[in-house]
């Protein structure tokens, strides 16, 4: 059984957004290549909560595509659907152009691109494609261009994008935040084990798990690479282990549909897999 890590909760996406946001500049000229803001001012970043619809997940990298820039999450977090509903060829879910609230932004972003709307609108793909295809991105407003930094909080990175999968028992890197966590950052970085993956998902074990509202998160590899994008908790065969999809398929499947030129931004903070995951 699977169930998307995604938790509706008005009351507490409203106490989430009550954030104080940074004012670090504004956007770059039309056209320009994105001047990052500097990792330690940045309000936008990988981590961020991000809130469609009532619905919280956490957002995983940056991306660009000329000079749009854009926030990824999982699709299934514009779903409008039930929790169980993990199929993204058959699930509900909210159209291209819905509104989504980012975490430390001044204007809201826009859904550009989901893969549930992608595969539920063509021929439809196999079955794995529609179990694990769960990512989409989040159009960032051109007004807070100024405010955002692709690296990943605590650990760095992405250094890249993993094209060859995760090895069983390699070890493998998240940021959550989820607002069960009441803001309690000493619980949002994580690092476990990959159990090995396919070429659209990767189960893996955290401490501590993924947990509602954490859905969407980053998965890094144990070189810092992108690999996956945080979709589900699974009860059975493998207890409180989570599922993500694999970012270089997610992405390559964007690519052609709608996103050509999507490309993954690059952490401007080294890598650091030494940083304990809880600092007491």
């Amino acid at each position: 059984m699977r169930a998307p890590l995604v938790r509706r909760a008005a009351t507490l996406a409203a106490a989430a957004l009550t954030a104080v946001t940074l004012l670090v500049g504004g956007a770059p000229p039309a056209g320009s290549d994105p001047v990052w803001a500097p990792a330690g001012q940045a309000t936008i970043h990988p981590g961020v909560q991000m809130f469609t619809n009532g619905a919280q997940c956490t957002a995983n990298f940056v991306f660009t595509r000329g000079s749009d820039v854009y926030l990824g999450y999982a699709a299934h977090c514009a779903g409008t659907g039930e929790a169980t509903d993990t199929n993204g060829c058959d699930a509900g879910t909210l159209p291209i152009g819905t509104p989504v609230e980012i975490q430390g932004a001044t204007r809201p972003g826009t859904l550009a691109y989901s893969s549930w709307v992608a595969m539920q609108s063509g021929p439809r793909p196999s079955e794995e494609v529609c179990q694990y295809n769960d990512f989409a991105v989040v159009r960032i407003h051109p007004d807070d261009h100024g405010r955002v930094n692709p690296s990943i909080p605590h650990w760095g990175g992405p250094t890249g994008v993993n094209t060859a999968g995760t090895a069983a028992l390699e070890r493998v890197y998240s940021y959550g935040s989820s607002s069960l966590r009441l803001g309690l950052e000493l619980l949002s970085p994580k690092t476990g084990l990959s159990l090995g993956s396919s070429e659209w998902s990767h189960p893996i074990y955290t401490l501590t798990p993924g947990i509602p509202g954490d859905s969407g998160s980053a998965i890094l590899d144990s070189q810092g690479r992108a690999a996956g994008v945080l979709s589900t908790l699974a009860l059975l065969p493998l207890p409180l282990s989570n599922n993500a999809s694999d970012l270089e398929s997610a992405l390559a499947y964007a690519q052609s549909h709608g996103m050509s030129g999507l490309t993954l931004a690059l952490g401007t903070e080294p890598f650091n897999p030494n940083r304990l995951p809880l600092r007491l």
